[in-house]
C-alpha cells in the first residue's frame, strides 16, 4: 500500500479578538480526509498575529477564559518598541510565538484522532486581523477499499 499527500490552503474568514474553534471549518474544506485510514495532518497559520492550539471543545467558557489568560500573561502596553501597528500588534506576535503556529495531528478512520472533549482553535490576538490561511499538509494511507469513512459528527 502506497501513502499519499494532500496540501491545501484554507481561507478562514476574519473573527473578533479572541480564541475560536475551528474544527469544522478544517473538516469543510479538507473532504478528501474522510478517505484517509491512517495518517498525519500538519496545520500551518501562515501570520503572525494568531496562533493554533488544541484544547477543550465542550464547554463556551474555555475560549473566553484562554484568551482572557492570554491577556494577563502579555499585556497591550507602552513597554515595547515594535508598535508601528498598533499597540495590539507586539503582544499579538508574543502571544502566536508562546501558543505555535502548527499542529501536527494523527488521522485515524478518516478523521483527526481527537480526545472526546478536543478541538482545533485559531487564537486571534489582533483586534482587525483580517482573514487567516492556513495551510493543511496530509500524509497516510487511504482506505484500501477506496471508500470513504462517513464525516465526523455523523458516525
Amino acid at each position: 500500500m502506497t501513502t499519499e499527500w494532500l496540501q491545501r490552503t484554507i481561507v478562514l474568514p476574519a473573527r473578533r479578538r479572541g480564541c475560536h474553534v475551528i474544527t469544522r471549518n478544517v473538516y469543510e474544506a479538507l473532504p478528501e480526509l474522510s478517505q484517509f485510514e491512517v495518517g498525519i495532518a500538519n496545520i500551518f497559520i501562515m501570520h503572525t498575529s494568531a496562533s493554533l492550539t488544541v484544547n477543550e471543545n465542550a464547554s463556551p467558557d474555555v475560549p473566553l477564559d484562554l484568551n482572557d489568560s492570554l491577556d494577563r500573561i502579555v499585556p497591550e502596553g507602552t513597554m515595547y518598541r515594535h508598535a508601528d501597528e498598533g499597540s495590539d500588534d507586539m503582544p499579538a506576535h508574543v502571544k502566536s510565538s508562546l501558543m505555535g503556529a502548527s499542529l501536527t495531528l494523527p488521522i485515524a478512520g478518516g478523521k483527526f484522532a481527537l480526545g472526546t472533549w478536543q478541538g482545533i482553535y485559531l487564537n486571534e490576538h489582533r483586534d482587525s486581523g483580517g482573514a487567516r490561511r492556513l495551510t493543511v499538509t496530509v500524509h497516510g494511507q487511504k482506505r484500501a477499499d477506496g471508500r470513504a469513512y462517513p464525516p465526523p459528527g455523523t458516525r
